[in-house]
């Protein structure tokens, strides 16, 4: 692994497990928290964005030439080729409401690549960490998706957000259990994309995402061994879009089934 990887990739597992310490202790005064809607089941709480703010101060002191895009606050160009992709909590639904799934998600990008990715899961004492072409790992173990080559072998995780129609979730479940497959939904898309990669979920699909929720858990996936649709990083930070990632038996079935059920016609 070269430096400039090597260098980051320590980074952002040190400030990953730091960030999700600082998140944790908002968590367990969820009682205390200020908490803004944004929009249809999309809130913010002081918690998301003191720990956005935590991790751009940590980034800027590192790497004060590389760009930072986060959920909370304005974006920060790169001058090094470098971005970093942040969500400080994924899950704000579940965090607000004292349910353990939830997570910090960062991920870097650089020519047009995810090159890092980590996802913290401090409720469990989980860390899901990638670089590119160099596997992923969950705390210190070696990650491999599941050996499932059939969608019901497995359950899958589906994902939903309020700028889709809602049809296209209904959709996919039916196709799913006409399949004779089981969907899984926790609220957090980057926690359930680290589930493909840890073996646990056989595939997930969510008609649109955006950057900072999934770049981390595709490379996790790609690097456990699983297949990710084909995507440029940089489109994806500038617009989102869709996700599907699965074990290679079941990937190509959960395509099918997410352009039948995304189809808007």
């Amino acid at each position: 692994m070269d430096k400039d990887l090597q260098q980051r990739l320590e980074l952002a597992r040190t400030l990953a497990r730091d960030a999700g310490e600082l998140a944790l202790s908002f968590f367990r005064s969820v009682g205390d928290l200020q908490i803004k809607q944004k929009g249809t089941q999309d809130l913010v709480s002081n918690a998301d964005i003191e720990v956005e703010l935590f991790i751009r101060k940590r980034l800027a002191e590192a790497f004060p030439d590389d760009g930072i895009v986060g959920e909370e606050h304005a974006s920060v160009a790169s001058r090094s080729g470098y971005t970093w992709v942040i969500d400080p909590i994924d899950g704000t639904a579940n965090f607000v409401r004292a349910i353990p799934a939830w997570c910090v998600v960062l991920a870097c990008v650089h020519e047009d690549q995810t090159k890092v990715g980590v996802i913290c899961d401090p409720c469990h004492d989980e860390m899901y960490a990638a670089a590119l072409g160099q596997g992923a790992f969950l705390n210190d173990a070696r990650m491999h998706v599941a050996t499932s080559a059939t969608l019901d072998d497995g359950s899958t995780g589906v994902g939903m957000n309020n700028r889709t129609p809602h049809f296209m979730v209904t959709r996919i479940i039916e196709l799913l259990i006409a399949r004779g497959g089981i969907f899984y939904r926790n609220a957090s898309g980057a926690l359930m994309l680290a589930y493909v990669a840890a073996g646990r979920l056989i595939g997930y699909s969510e008609p649109h995402m955006n950057a900072w929720d999934c770049l981390a858990g595709q490379l996790l996936v790609a690097e456990a061994g699983g297949r990710v649709e084909k995507q440029s990083a940089d489109g994806m930070l500038e617009h989102g879009g869709r996700v599907v990632v699965g074990t290679p038996g079941v990937f190509d079935e959960l395509v099918m089934i997410s352009n039948e059920a995304y189809d808007s016609n």
